[in-house]
């Protein structure tokens, strides 16, 4: 029979054939072990057998798909090895997740301490080499027996309607749809990472469980190369890196609210001070809309039906208001205040808006999710045929502002969700507007199914820090829905009204989060411009502090952020302390700076030498207006 690979090659395997007869015979095309197959666009084990005609792609840990399978077997390894060692436990379920997987248990209790023992049961059925074996149940009745002892089990088989599987794997049965890998001893490298706790369904009233995360790889070099990844990653980790330079903190009166220091409001003003230097050049207006308007403005826009869940309400006078959660709405009331032209066309009209967003207290993570935040919002108005051009506009705007940080990012293009408002055509007229916007431009993109706003398809635009690690920030969703709802309107050349298109973009996206990105980036050394303290002056002995006040103004003067170190501690540690506070520039003086009027000059761990105070300020200053971007927070 013959058999079609996605390479559009043919292999010729006798009747009867499975997918492991095809990937012995194409060992060379793929890149590792073979774990599953793709075939005919459905997911399958790798015994599955095939038949004539098939397109097959042959699955393996470098395939997206391969990981998934891999991390889903992973987790049932998990969970065979926790029923061994902890029987009264109660499995639910156990996906794999971006970066390994999880599997959350009823009636289990454990801490750090039982990972090493779990770990030792993991490899201890690896070592087994046993080859999970399908189970299809011919009825419901057949897997109600099977899992009557769990009522997590038997929620899920009442709500299936058809296709029921588990997998075995010697003593240990769990309900899945598969496919899985042909057997556990492929899993050469696991690790559990952490517990916490979960509910059932992610519903606080349903009963609490508790999860337990974990990673595997084929070879134990990749698990090494992660695990030193995971230790970079908790070294720039933002919470801890804001409190030891006082950027900012929560606090349990505000719960998921951020109060921001000093010295992280330097941050933010140069983060400000550089959105509104590029959106004047890129022709934005700013406005400001209130942060709390009536429910019934929130029901016109459709977030009540679509967001109720995240929305904060009060009432004020008897009547209903929301605390908005998004920038949107107020947008419209301000375009709706005068009649607009064509030729006033594309309008383009900024807002950093704060918003209110419920979130679970379980899913807060410092300024990665947080209940308030601020979003660099705008709202494009435009004819059909500016579309293009006005795309093209902000992704160009959007590359200004990233490669300022030093940020690679690429582009995703996300279509319709389920929960979503407007018909079928203004959809397709929206999505296919946005990918011939993203051609036409010369954009590379990825489409991403189903990932869209409720009321338009979306541009996401996910940077890669200086660890490679992925982060939605930017967004440009195309809006054909918002317009009608809100009855906006322009005046055609002809003298008629007709709705204009909108664009909703942010490029910060939450000012927080990306905040708390650029903290991790740079691992709390900030370029010169983004910086809260730029030189720190250190005095030799008590009779150089004269000299260091007047340096110290002058650099004021000059627009840099200067502060001094009198203190009568030792240099070395005072350079140290500078160090650690993550100052550019260190800025000694003694006897003779004092004499020939001159500081040496310190950056990072160099001796730059003595030099002039107005040339340090004349270096600092190029520097500083240049915003030269660091990458690597070394």
């Amino acid at each position: 029979m013959e058999i079609s690979l996605l390479d559009g090659t043919k292999q010729d395997l006798p009747e009867g054939s499975s997918v492991v007869e095809l990937a012995r015979k194409v060992k060379k095309k793929i890149n590792g072990s073979a774990l599953a197959a793709r075939i005919n666009d459905e997911m399958k084990d790798l015994n599955t057998p095939l038949k004539e005609g098939d397109t097959v792609q042959v699955l393996t840990f470098e395939d997206e798909e391969g990981k998934n399978i891999f991390w889903h077997t992973s987790a049932h390894l998990l969970a065979h090895a926790i029923m061994r060692l902890y029987p009264d436990a109660k499995p639910t379920i156990g996906p794999a997740i971006e970066n390994g997987f999880y599997y959350d248990f009823a009636n289990l209790n454990i801490s750090s301490d039982d990972f090493s023992k779990i770990e030792a049961e993991m490899e201890k059925i690896v070592k087994e080499r046993f080859q999970p074996e399908r189970i299809e149940y011919d009825s419901m009745e057949e897997a109600l027996t099977q899992f009557g002892d769990n009522p997590f089990k038997k929620e899920m088989i009442n709500e299936f309607e058809e296709g029921l599987s588990a997998y075995r794997q010697s003593d240990f049965i769990d309900l899945c749809r598969g496919p899985h890998l042909p057997h556990l001893g492929l899993i050469q490298a696991f690790k559990i990472l952490k517990t916490s706790g979960a509910y059932w369904r992610a519903d606080a009233e349903n009963e609490q469980l508790t999860r337990v995360y974990g990673i595997s790889y084929p070879d134990k070099k990749q698990l090494t190369q992660y695990l030193n990844f995971l230790e970079e990653a908790q070294r720039r980790d933002h919470r801890v890196l804001g409190k030891q330079l006082s950027l900012f903190s929560f606090h349990q009166e505000a719960p998921g609210m951020p109060f921001f220091h000093p010295k992280g409001m330097v941050i933010w003003e140069e983060l400000m001070r550089l959105w509104d230097l590029r959106h004047r050049e890129y022709g934005y207006k700013q406005i400001k809309t209130p942060i709390m308007l009536t429910k019934d403005l929130w029901e016109r826009s459709g977030h009540w039906e679509n967001y109720r869940e995240n929305i904060y309400i009060t009432e004020v006078d008897d009547r209903a208001y929301c605390i908005k959660p998004m920038n949107c709405p107020g947008g419209m009331l301000y375009f709706k205040e005068d009649q607009h032209s064509y030729r006033q066309f594309p309008l383009r009209v900024g807002e950093i808006g704060l918003v209110h967003r419920h979130e679970m207290s379980g899913a807060l993570s410092g300024l990665f999710r947080v209940r308030c935040f601020h979003q660099d919002d705008a709202h494009i108005f435009m004819t059909q045929d500016q579309i293009p051009s006005e795309i093209k506009g902000v992704l160009d705007l959007a590359r200004t502002i990233y490669s300022t940080f030093g940020l690679e990012y690429h582009l995703e293009l996300s279509t319709r969700p389920e929960k979503s408002i407007g018909t079928d055509e203004q959809w397709a007229l929206a999505t296919e507007s946005l990918e011939q916007a993203l051609i036409k431009g010369g954009f590379d993109y990825v489409l991403n199914e189903g990932d869209g706003a409720f009321y338009g398809p979306k541009i996401d635009i996910h940077i890669k820090d200086a660890i490679g690690r992925s982060w939605q920030c930017g967004t440009v969703q195309l809006d054909m829905m918002m317009p009608e709802r809100f009855d906006l309107s322009y005046i055609t050349p002809d003298g008629e009204k007709e709705r204009p298109v909108m664009i909703h973009r942010v490029i910060y996206g939450s000012i927080e989060r990306f905040f708390g990105i650029l903290v991790e980036h740079y691992a709390g050394k900030f370029p010169l411009w983004l910086s809260p303290v730029q030189v720190r002056i250190l005095t030799i002995s008590e009779s150089h502090q004269d000299y260091a006040e007047t340096v110290r103004k002058r650099f004021i003067e000059a627009g840099l952020r200067a502060e001094s170190d009198l203190s009568t501690e030792s240099v070395s540690k005072k350079v140290r302390l500078a160090q650690l506070d993550q100052v550019n520039y260190i800025l000694v003086i003694g006897d003779r700076e004092v004499e020939e009027g001159t500081v040496t000059v310190r950056a990072a761990n160099k001796v730059l030498g003595a030099k002039t105070v107005a040339v340090v300020i004349e270096e600092l200053l190029e520097e500083y207006h240049s915003r030269v971007p660091r990458k690597s927070g070394k």
